[in-house]
């Protein structure tokens, strides 16, 4: 399972050219940067790049999970052999001292609906030294766990290739895992994924599509997973690439050194582009010389993706869901006489399509964080959702200021 962390530093804000900004999606005449892109060509020199860091990117240097106990995650594991393509370096000899790991993730916890996308190079053959071991090659986004079961915890794992296989399964096998929760001790996993048993050896292009209820994953334009229900993400996210050995049981002797590489990113904010149009749109910053485009968060008003009709008949993902009525307003808000008798947003709730809460959105994004100062609002359920703030995820519609 990919690691977790926790976001903290900002990323600089750069405009998208002009070059694409007339490009469509699934047909429909848009403006790329309407709703807020990031791109990144991956022109960089090295991890020690200042450019690198200015942009958002943080090479792991930290010690611990996931992996091989004891192992090393060296910034130095990030590379650039040719311009426009980053790579990922990991190393073992069998033993927790002789392995070395690499991972590089967004500075900013800022990701959440819209359209992921990434050209990426997997491979079934180390660089160097004997095959077989149980190498990890990812992309995902991911959310700090806050306690075991966090009910708020968010993962989206849009590809964990194994070649060589682990966690009890030969390889070639590749993973697409969307999170609901989990505890460490004793381990206990809330997830659904898919899964291709089939090598994946060269260039992908990986795209998820988070919007309306719906996780959809593709590869090479091709539909492999679509999730929905409780695990839909709750909150923001990084985005994150690593490449990490499960365990060490495999290896047969000597030094064995894998590689993964990355193409470019694009990132479009509540916006659902097709995966022909993501290529599109990659290429469209390239030919028009733009190696890193960033409009996340200074880019216009722009509403989250609509639900769909899909989205709204798998509403309630399980018998167990409660009502709304379980959750008990919050004893510091005060419900005006606009909203009056509607229970206040909690985010241990648990609410089913229609059930309407009053809530003033946080400014941030973190509910635990300072108000946005708008006042409260009247919100309505789209579909089941438990830790999903109102005003920051399309979970919820805004009925207005109470």
């Amino acid at each position: 399972m990919s690691t977790k962390l926790t976001a903290a530093l900002s990323a600089a804000a750069l405009t998208a050219t002009a070059a694409v900004a007339a490009l469509s999606v699934s047909g429909t005449p848009a403006v790329a940067a309407d709703c807020g892109v990031l791109f990144d060509d991956f022109t960089y020199t090295s991890s020690a790049d200042s450019a690198l860091t200015a942009h958002g990117w943080v090479p792991r240097s930290y010690q611990g999970g996931p992996g091989v106990p004891g192992a090393t995650w060296s910034a130095a594991n990030i590379t650039f052999p040719s311009s426009g393509i980053m790579q990922l370096n990991s190393a073992t000899d069998g033993t927790a001292a002789g392995t070395s790991h690499a991972e590089i993730y967004t500075s900013q916890k800022r990701y959440f609906e819209g359209t992921y996308a990434t050209r990426i190079r997997f491979t079934d053959a180390p660089a160097s030294g004997n095959d077989g071991d149980h190498i990890n090659e990812t992309f995902f986004t991911i959310s700090p766990l806050n306690g075991d079961l966090d009910p708020t915890y968010s993962e989206l794992d849009i590809s964990e290739y194994l070649p060589n296989g682990g966690w009890g399964e030969t390889g070639p096998i590749n993973y697409q895992t969307t999170w609901y929760t989990y505890r460490n001790d004793p381990w206990y996993a809330d997830n659904m994924h898919s899964e291709q048993r089939q090598s994946f050896d060269g260039w992908h292009t990986l795209v998820a599509q988070v919007a309306g209820g719906h996780v959809k994953y593709y590869i090479d334009g091709t539909l492999v997973g679509d999730h929905s229900g409780k695990f839909y993400p709750r909150q923001t996210m990084t985005i994150n690439y690593n490449l990490w050995f499960i365990d060490t049981a495999a290896h047969t002797g000597g030094q064995s050194k894998y590689i993964e590489q990355v193409d470019w990113l694009y990132f479009a904010k509540n916006q659902v582009v097709a995966p022909t149009d993501a290529v599109s749109r990659a290429a469209a910053y390239r030919s028009a010389g733009t190696g890193f485009a960033d409009t996340v968060d200074s880019s216009g008003t722009c509403t989250n993706p609509s639900p769909s009709t899909s989205a709204t008949a798998s509403s309630s993902p399980s018998s167990s869901a409660s009502p709304s009525s379980s959750a008990s307003p919050s004893p510091s808000t005060s419900v005006p006489a606009g909203c009056a008798g509607v229970q206040a947003w909690t985010i241990s709730g648990v609410y089913n399509t229609g059930d309407r809460v009053v809530h003033e959105r946080s400014k941030y994004g973190d509910p635990s964080g300072p108000p946005s100062g708008d006042g409260l609002h009247l919100w309505r359920a789209r579909w089941w959702t438990q830790g999903s703030e109102p005003g920051w995820t399309a979970q919820w519609e805004d009925l207005g200021r109470c």
